[in-house]
């Protein structure tokens, strides 16, 4: 492949814009018909629930749609490409999840909940509740910045696609449908918003691998460059991915989303019944390994067609989460729409995780704390407060994004937030449901416990960043000029004569715990400090 045509990937056109806005219209389309439709969102119980009526389809995709974010989109191609196949392996993950999230649902959906941590207050009291509320915002608020910014970014800086542009076109269409159409919208779109992510995936993986004479050509050319080494079953707890740290560590990091996450809770708590509830968990799990399998086929196809000439070495992109919408420019650059078919799937994967989070973040204030404070509250007049809180939540998630572009690696920042807290929360229903010797002393101090250590370890991993070893990249094929000889020479030697990094203090040997393993761990360090907790305290 000649150098030329890495530069000469195009920009957005005119039709990339028009499938952008189709996408998007459709998507505010959906909340509009749900707004004026059946009860029009006039009960809390329609608003947040569905009325409790839903068929598993919709549910289904959902659950698969809520985390399935523009993180994936973006990340997991990138993974595939820069680190092998293990990743693939969570595929084994999302199964045992569903096992393990069977054993929480029923407890939900015969509570008859809207907030899952309404379960916390009637185990234990309200301050524990009050507890994993908190950490709940927490969580949402951090990761909602990351779904926005980081799709946005990567496309800016490849399509030219206007970085802030994007952030609002996201926020405010999300905002909007989650706002007037409630759980039903959020369903609905997201079933649709899946449906474009697939063929997103589906359009690159068949243009890539007709770039290369066919998915078998590309397969091979993956395998020879290391990208099909799979089987690593080192026991090791600081390598960054090995099959027990993807399969065991990835079970229990899936479980923090899929059993005790108020967004996901709640989509069961919208099915008409505990059977329903239970269907939809397992239909979106195979939906997940559909999608993940998607995301990572489409890693190895980029690989095959960059295998002799790396962007990311030669600088054609700057950040390892631009490789997909780069790639994506290569491929379709000088074909009208086709781009805009990609970027619909990144926007997509957003907008479906933040409609959810946003629909969530708006139950867990509204009962845990609104409620709490205004128990006699009409109605009619705590519905529209569900809905203003809706619209504050989305607009929060929109300057959420500023914050977001300080952080690195979108896949490595969204999985440590959900690591570092996600794990002691897991812990704490974990305690709860399958403990009764622990008491609310024991589980509260427990959860502060685990939560220290995970935010210690996780923020000084950011400190001390763990290395990890990788498949080599090539840029023999690229056709090189005498001035980018030059530059990445000296990149070269700078990189040769610097001195050399100051020695790691000995306790930073515990920041290189992979970070797959956070959730695991955090939860058992909850539970342990749970138990100790209640032997110390006795009975409440």
């Amino acid at each position: 492949m000649a150098d030329a045509e890495f530069y000469d990937v195009g920009l957005f056109q005119a039709w990339d814009y028009v499938v952008l806005a189709a996408m998007l219209s459709v998507s505010a389309g959906i909340g509009v018909f749900y707004a004026f439709t059946g009860g029009r969102q006039s009960t809390t119980r329609e608003f947040l629930l569905a009325n409790r009526n839903m068929n598993p389809m919709p549910v289904a995709m959902s659950l698969v749609a809520s985390f399935i974010s523009a993180i994936t989109v973006l990340g997991t191609p990138a993974e595939m490409y820069l680190n092998g196949p293990m990743y693939w392996l969570y595929g084994i993950a999302f199964i045992f999840t569903g096992f393990l999230t069977s054993l929480f649902l029923p407890t939900f959906y015969r509570l008859g909940v809207t907030s899952a941590n309404e379960y916390l207050e009637k185990r234990f009291n309200k301050p524990t509740r009050l507890l994993g509320t908190i950490l709940y915002l927490l969580q949402m608020i951090l990761y909602l910045g990351i779904v926005i910014y980081a799709p946005a970014l990567a496309l800016n800086q490849v399509s030219g696609l206007d970085l802030w542009g994007s952030v609002l076109a996201i926020g405010i269409v999300c905002t909007f449908y989650t706002t007037i159409g409630g759980m039903k919208a959020v369903l609905w779109t997201d079933t649709f918003q899946v449906t474009v992510m697939m063929a997103g995936f589906l359009a690159v993986i068949i243009a890539g691998s007709m770039n290369v004479d066919g998915f078998n050509e590309a397969w091979r050319i993956a395998g020879e460059g290391g990208r099909l080494d799979i089987l690593d079953f080192n026991p090791d707890p600081t390598v960054r991915h090995t099959f027990w740290t993807v399969v065991v560590g990835g079970t229990f990091f899936w479980s923090t989303l899929y059993a005790v996450n108020q967004a996901q809770v709640q989509r069961y708590l919208t099915c008409r019944s505990e059977k329903t509830a239970l269907l939809s968990l397992f239909m979106a799990i195979i939906g997940m390994i559909i999608v993940v399998s998607a995301a990572c086929i489409s890693g190895i196809v980029m690989y095959a067609n960059f295998a002799v000439c790396d962007p990311l070495t030669m600088g054609y992109v700057s950040k390892s989460d631009q490789l997909m919408p780069y790639f994506v420019m290569y491929l379709f650059g000088k074909m009208p729409g086709l781009p805009g078919l990609f970027t619909s799937a990144i926007f997509s994967a957003a907008l479906s995780t933040v409609s959810s989070g946003v629909n969530s973040l708006a139950a867990v204030v509204g009962e845990d704390i609104v409620k709490s404070i205004w128990p006699d509250m009409k109605e009619k007049t705590y519905t529209w407060t569900t809905k203003g809180l809706a619209l504050f939540f989305g607009i929060l998630s929109i300057a959420m994004a500023f914050v977001s572009s300080q952080l690195g690696s979108v896949l490595g920042a969204a999985f440590s937030v959900f690591g570092m807290i996600g794990g002691p929360l897991l812990g704490l229903y974990t305690s709860g449901m399958f403990f009764p010797w622990i008491n609310s002393k024991g589980a509260f101090v427990g959860t502060l416990l685990g939560l220290t250590w995970s935010l210690w370890v996780g923020i000084g991993a950011q400190i001390y960043p763990p290395s990890s070893e990788k498949p080599p990249l090539s840029i023999a094929g690229c056709n090189i000029t005498l001035e980018t000889m030059t530059t990445l020479s000296d990149t070269m030697m700078t990189s040769s004569t610097m001195e050399p990094p100051m020695g790691r203090p000995a306790i930073a040997s515990l920041y290189s715990l992979s970070y797959a393993w956070y959730s695991a761990a955090a939860m058992l360090m909850t539970i342990f400090w749970a138990l100790i907790g209640s032997f110390l305290t006795g009975n409440d």
